[in-house]
């Protein structure tokens, strides 16, 4: 639409993941200091908000294949597990977020080696002083959460580099060309995430991801509808909700359910048990009268169709923004909580 708002280039900025993919990938490389396999137990990755996404991204693509574990802290705590046979990703776009800073000072006196990819502030002075990893972000990105790929990235390289996820290189190759591929058809096909947006309409969405994969791209997709259309939004994963959340969809005798939507997303890396699950999923949304829509992940990898899902979902969000009036660039509320915050 030629009348959107969009004062910070958000949508240009969406559809500049790729390339950020690729020149990440590469600076990456350059990232000194990191220790050896043999010196590492477990990878921890501290980050908030948009920053945080990173370690979820890492978390999908990392835990099903490396032989250590890998777990993503969100907050001001650090685990009691750290020490010095812990690798500590520290993400943090404006290098000033305050749970990171301080979970990540703690790992730092409890001994553990840190690498922090950041735009600078504070916590690039602190891995300066430290004399720790560091990898700095291209600060001309609009928003933390338009440099899912500068902060991602780097993490998977970092974990390449050491010997924890061998040729992820060449997956993370292959995933630039599936999103060239998405973007073009985005720009010049049919608009998919329009549809997807116009099918939302004024409803809440409801997004169900399986398995860490899915699930990641489910947390990125809420949270890029919070900030970019300023609607509220939420997920749950599948088979979990399964367990228990379907049955809040009622049953076919009852009144129809208003003001939801469910949302689907779909990729080929999930466990074969989790198709029946959603098929059950969308016959009872149909009792209470609602259509489950559903998106798929395109592309060869699990990095590839991750980040598909990521760019879709991307898009998605700044398609209900323009429906919704909304400018997807300032985030009035948080800028004020973080005020409050510092008085």
């Amino acid at each position: 639409m030629t009348d959107r708002i969009d004062s910070l280039g958000i949508q240009a900025a969406t559809f500049g993941l790729p390339d950020q993919i690729e020149q990440s990938m590469a600076d990456s490389r350059e990232i000194d200091g990191l220790p050896t396999i043999d010196n590492i137990d477990q990878v921890l990755v501290l980050g908030m908000g948009g920053s945080g996404i990173a370690g979820d991204v890492v978390e999908a693509i990392a835990a099903p294949r490396m032989s250590i574990p890998v777990i993503v802290s969100k907050g001001y705590e650090c685990p009691s597990f750290v020490g010095r046979r812990t690798l500590v990703m520290a993400v943090s776009f404006s290098g000033e977020t305050e749970e990171t800073l301080h979970a990540a000072s703690i790992a730092h006196d409890l001994g553990a080696k840190i690498v922090a990819v950041t735009g600078g502030g504070s916590l690039g002075d602190m891995a300066r002083q430290w004399k720790s990893s560091l990898h700095l972000v291209d600060r001309n990105i609009p928003m933390p959460r338009c440099a899912v790929g500068a902060l991602s990235v780097p993490l998977l390289i970092v974990l390449e580099s050491i010997g924890l996820l061998p040729d992820i290189g060449f997956e993370i190759r292959g995933c630039v060309e599936t999103l060239h591929e998405r973007c073009e058809s985005i720009r010049n096909g049919p608009n998919a995430p329009r549809e997807v947006a116009l099918g939302i309409g004024d409803d809440i969405p409801l997004i169900y991801g399986g398995g860490r994969l899915g699930v990641a791209a489910a947390v990125r997709l809420k949270n890029q509808i919070n900030e970019n259309a300023k609607i509220p939004a939420f997920f749950n994963a599948v088979p979990e909700m399964c367990h228990n959340e379907i049955a809040g969809w009622g049953v076919a005798d009852e009144p129809p359910l208003r003001g939801i939507t469910p949302l689907h997303l779909r990729h080929d890396f999930e466990h074969p048990r989790l198709a029946p699950r959603y098929e059950f999923n969308e016959a009872v949304a149909a009792t209470s009268q609602r259509n489950v829509m559903t998106i798929r992940a395109q592309g060869e990898s699990a990095v590839a169709q991750l980040f598909d899902l990521i760019l879709f979902g991307d898009q998605v969000s700044l398609e209900l923004a323009s429906l919704h009036g909304q400018d997807p660039g300032p985030i009035e509320v948080l800028a004020e909580l973080k005020h409050r915050l510092a008085e």
